[in-house]
């Protein structure tokens, strides 16, 4: 007869954390891969089907949600080697406030000048 394993669950709760943490991670960089594919489709799919006069707002929204997607995945690996540091050592940590903040102010800029460029350049 098998014997059976006692269940821990201090131990199961910390496995539940790292995977987690694991598609936080992975959350991340797939908000990094859709920044980059916004910025290619507003930066040069748009202006070419639009037959744009003027493609330089496009490539500066462009631009800028690329910036984005660069940093979600900069920050995605940053983020999931402090949470393991923190599992390591049974501390928590939380995300990073300014990180968090400039993130959201980034995305509602390009939001904003994104509606700009659609209703006003025809």
């Amino acid at each position: 007869m098998q014997e059976r394993r006692r269940f821990d669950d201090a131990q199961d709760a910390t496995r539940r954390t790292r995977l987690a943490n694991e598609r936080t991670y992975l959350a991340w960089w797939r908000t990094g891969l859709t920044a980059l594919a916004v910025s290619l489709a507003a930066g040069k799919v748009v202006p070419q089907l639009s037959n744009a006069q003027r493609t330089w707002p496009y490539q500066v929204i462009g631009a800028g949600f690329a910036l984005i997607g660069i940093a979600c995945i900069g920050y995605a690996l940053r983020r999931e080697r402090k949470v393991e540091a923190a599992l390591m050592h049974g501390d928590f940590v939380p995300p990073d406030r300014l990180w968090t903040l400039l993130m959201t102010v980034a995305g509602v800029l390009l939001g904003l000048f994104t509606l700009v460029l659609m209703a006003f350049n025809r």
